[in-house]
């Protein structure tokens, strides 16, 4: 099961939205599993992923420590650390996970991966036909696949489709429909650009998987009208 399952929108805009995750279980292959998650990520950097991160100590995207007033003004904010220092910093497995928006990119990435095997579980959270297409690519054969049933019950009371995609970016609910709403009013008003805009929200997703290309578009298309 994983927490990036339930990811709303149209599948064109979840088209380009590729999250494939490391883990281990707890007393069944967690030895040395620091340095195997630590390795995957690695092995990521090489193609680019547009986010990644460990819960246990955050994403690429996180909240600048000890920002000061001439620091904010007159240095500027530090919005993003590196992929390197993200990986040194892991104190612990967690789930590590690597965030695409480009297909091919993905395929190249998983080839790595099965060439590592590392011994941990591997998950790729996309369109179920786009990882079905992948596996056949790299020669692989998926071990399970999981669907989300969408919403059921009063759908009337959910927030609009624009914040939905844009707030089940974060599976674990830490960017609200309403902080992703104030955003995309924000945007629409001019009060601030969607790539601040996606910026912010990034940081509270401390998993890493918050598709900050897919938020872009969501918001740019938001501000255009569309």
């Amino acid at each position: 099961m994983t927490n990036t399952l339930h990811r709303f929108g149209k599948p064109e805009t979840l088209s380009e939205d590729y999250i494939v995750f490391a883990m281990a279980g707890k007393g069944f292959n967690d030895e040395g599993a620091l340095e195997k998650a630590q390795s995957f990520l690695r092995a990521a950097i090489k193609y680019n992923p547009i986010n990644m991160g460990n819960a246990l100590v955050n994403s690429l995207y996180r909240p600048e420590k000890n920002l000061s007033f001439l620091k904010l003004y007159f240095v500027g904010r530090q919005d993003k650390t590196t992929y390197e220092k993200l990986i040194d910093e892991m104190p612990g497995p967690g789930s590590a996970a690597a965030v695409f928006d480009n297909r091919n990119d993905v395929v190249l990435f998983i080839q790595d991966v099965k060439k590592l095997d590392l011994g941990l579980s591997i998950n790729v959270s996309a369109l179920a036909d786009n990882v079905r297409d992948i596996c056949g690519e790299v020669d692989i054969t998926p071990h399970a696949i999981e669907y989300t049933l969408g919403f059921h019950g009063d759908t009337t009371r959910l927030p609009d489709r624009e914040t939905l995609s844009i707030s089940t970016m974060c599976g674990h609910g830490m960017v609200s429909p309403n902080f992703a709403k104030k955003m995309v009013t924000h945007v629409k008003e001019g009060r601030i650009d969607p790539e601040d805009a996606t910026r912010t929200m990034a940081k509270f997703c401390v998993c890493g998987v918050f598709n900050t290309t897919r938020a872009m578009g969501i918001l740019k298309n938001a501000k255009k009208g569309l």
